[in-house]
């Protein structure tokens, strides 16, 4: 049975209304990053009559945006890097071996995602503190220790997606590599990882991506030496002014790397998440 007429243009109107109500912030970010302070803090205009890039100038200088930068790229970084080797292990041994308490620990791994984060902010600061006044190693305030936040964060996501991701490789590849002469690690790393970088590549970009763009932590585990630039961006809004326009371009800045990654990526990042909800 056809579908009626009307249902192909009902459809191409709801997602007209979905394409503009996506692309109008957009518009709106990269219009105002072109505009002078002034324009902005006027009556608003659709199509700036002065454009400049000046705030893409500026933005450098008001605030140490490049310090920001390079912090959250550091941290973001190991932050996905520790989380995706951990989990690889993690989720290997949970989907090929049987061992005492397997489902207990993957229930477990499963239950952190159920609580609210914000939860873990005064225990994990208090942990922190501690840490620092009994064995001297500085947590509160660093890099390290804000990487280690964001670990807790992604780490149990990684496992359970890459658990389903390998259980879609058949484990006769394994036996295959350890007649080869493998054993259980080189089968890993030989094998089943080359077989399953959709899948790793999907959770990295899901954990550079939770790290990245995280604020609530970010403001209470850092100082000015270590601030995020998810944290940093507030600092364009003083007492007397709000430099809008440094706002929205600081903003556009922000984004090149997720949305340069997830260019790059998308076919991995696509077959990864399909791969690993199946099962």
């Amino acid at each position: 049975m056809s579908e009626p007429r009307w249902v192909p243009w009902a459809r191409r109107i709801v997602l007209g209304f979905l394409a503009l109500f996506t692309l109008l912030p957009l518009y709106v970010m990269v219009s105002t990053s072109l505009k002078p302070l002034g324009d902005v803090q006027g009556v608003w205009q659709w199509i700036p009559t002065t454009v400049t890039i000046q705030p893409f100038l500026d933005i450098w200088k008001t605030i140490p945006l490049a310090k920001y930068f390079l912090n959250s790229l550091v941290i973001s970084g190991a932050a996905t890097v520790c989380s995706v080797l951990i989990a690889i292990f993690a989720a290997y041994a949970i989907n090929r071996y049987k061992f005492r308490g397997r489902n207990f620990f993957a229930m477990t791994v499963l239950s952190t995602q159920m609580f609210p984060g914000i939860l873990f902010l005064l225990p994990l600061f208090l942990i922190f503190v501690s840490i620092g006044n009994t064995t001297g190693i500085v947590l509160y305030g660093s890099r390290l220790g804000l990487t280690l936040t964001y670990l807790t964060f992604s780490l149990p996501f990684a496992i359970w997606m890459l658990a389903g991701y390998f259980d879609s490789i058949p484990k006769e590849l394994d036996e295959a590599a350890m007649v080869d002469g493998n054993g259980p690690v080189g089968a890993l790393i030989r094998v089943v990882i080359p077989a399953a970088v959709p899948g790793i590549v999907a959770v990295s970009i899901y954990s550079f991506m939770t790290a990245w763009g995280e604020v609530l932590f970010a403001s209470v585990m850092t100082d000015s030496d270590t601030r995020t630039l998810a944290v940093g961006l507030q600092e364009y809004s003083t007492q007397v002014q709000v430099y809008w326009n440094q706002v929205m371009a600081a903003s556009l800045i922000v984004s090149v790397p997720i949305v340069a990654g997830f260019l790059l990526f998308q076919r991995y990042l696509v077959s990864g998440l399909t791969a690993g909800a199946v099962k």
